[in-house]
């Protein structure tokens, strides 16, 4: 914060971009009370091309240097009740009903290089979109460690904070919920560009346009209301919104579950497409096993918040180390007969608010022991670029 800026007690809820050096005036001598400002005096406009000039001066990352690195994070949705507090009195006394508390994601490890196509898999309710939306910022982590560019977002300024957070963007579910139904296209798309400074007001339209075209649509249609599409075009619409800040990592939360089969084969050529066009980098939320094996480069395995396997998608395909991974690879239908076969997965999943002791899996495992009802185990390499979470390779 600039310590010549004195107006920063009115902009506290934002930051300021006022010049270091900005020399001092007296506003209105003729009055009793004065007010000092720096000047010159900032415009929402000067502030967007400060900020704007602030990005192209950040150094350019080494490409050995992970995108998103995320190390033991966690997320829960709920506080827990201190013993000898007095709701915790009042708990012990039966007085009150407790407070549940929701390991969404324990203690994950992820990293995504630039370039390179992600995939994260694994039934409803295991904590993928929770983990998406702190890939993207949009959910603060509980603990652990989130880096971009090899930097932790903890020990930044707010606007250097504000300026890595655009590298990734993410493209929710349904396109219906997740425009503004009051807005119109251009409105939509050229908002985030405006206000980070990447246009002008004179050339904005251009540069909704050539977003538009990029995701597939016509210029023509950024008058219109999001209601006037289909689903498939809402879909593109988001795209072109999350491309118009110049993102370096796109975060697919299911984009393509909500659309028809041929709109869906679209949409994923679409990816592919900006992929090699714009060298973007995504993590691609998904239950569609098929989907994820034709798209990503790697995936990871998540269960109940945790993650039991990664590899790369040949050697997750061909040879599955975990159980759980196993048991996804058998609901996909084969033709190949010489293919491995696998273990269908039976049960259902556990309640996250109270999760099963030691592997998560065990109630719902074909090989459990009495190990894995007591001990968590460790993610741990089973072959180059291969790790498992699983009792069973301490004894292979």
């Amino acid at each position: 914060m600039a310590s010549a800026c004195v107006r920063y007690p009115a902009w506290r809820r934002t930051f300021c971009l006022c010049l270091p050096a900005a020399p001092l005036r007296r506003a209105a001598p003729e009055r009793r009370r004065y007010v000092y400002r720096a000047t010159p005096n900032p415009t929402r406009r000067d502030r967007a091309r400060r900020f704007a000039a602030f990005i192209r001066e950040l150094p350019m990352p080494s490409d050995l240097i992970p995108l998103i690195e995320l190390h033991q994070v966690s997320k829960t949705f709920g506080k827990p009740v201190a013993e000898h507090s007095l709701q915790g009195l009042l708990q012990r006394l039966h007085l009150t009903r407790p407070k549940p508390v929701t390991h969404a994601v324990d203690r994950v490890d992820l990293r995504i290089m630039r370039g390179e196509v992600v995939g994260l898999v694994g039934e409803s309710g295991c904590g993928k979109s929770t983990l998406g939306r702190m890939v993207a910022g949009l959910l603060p982590v509980s603990s652990g460690i989130a880096s971009v560019d090899g930097k932790p977002l903890d020990s930044l300024t707010t606007q250097e904070r504000k300026a890595l957070r655009l590298k990734v963007q993410m493209i929710f579910q349904d396109p219906s919920s997740s425009l503004n139904p009051r807005l119109r296209v251009d409105r939509i798309v050229g908002e985030g560009a405006l206000l980070h400074g990447l246009t002008d007001r004179k050339g904005a339209d251009d540069y909704v346009s050539a977003q538009l075209q990029r995701a597939g649509l016509s210029p023509q249609l950024r008058q219109r209301y999001p209601h006037q599409f289909s689903g498939g075009q809402r879909q593109r619409i988001g795209i072109a919104r999350a491309l118009a800040v110049q993102p370096e990592l796109l975060v697919c939360d299911e984009s393509v579950a909500a659309l028809d089969v041929s709109i869906q084969a679209q949409i994923l050529n679409l990816f592919m497409d900006l992929r090699d066009e714009l060298g973007l980098a995504y993590l691609f939320i998904s239950h569609d096993l098929g989907v994820v094996e034709h798209l990503c480069d790697r995936v990871v395995v998540m269960y109940l918040g945790r993650v039991v396997e990664t590899a790369s998608v040949d050697d997750l395909f061909a040879r599955a180390n975990h159980p759980y991974t196993q048991a996804l690879l058998a609901q996909i239908p084969r033709f190949d007969i010489r293919s491995t076969r696998y273990d269908a997965i039976k049960g259902e999943i556990p309640s996250p608010l109270n999760p099963p002791t030691g592997c998560h899996f065990h109630p719902r495992c074909p090989h459990a022991m009495a190990r894995c009802r007591e001990e968590v185990p460790a993610l741990r390499e089973v072959s180059p670029n291969h790790q498992s979470a699983c009792h069973l390779n301490d004894q292979r």
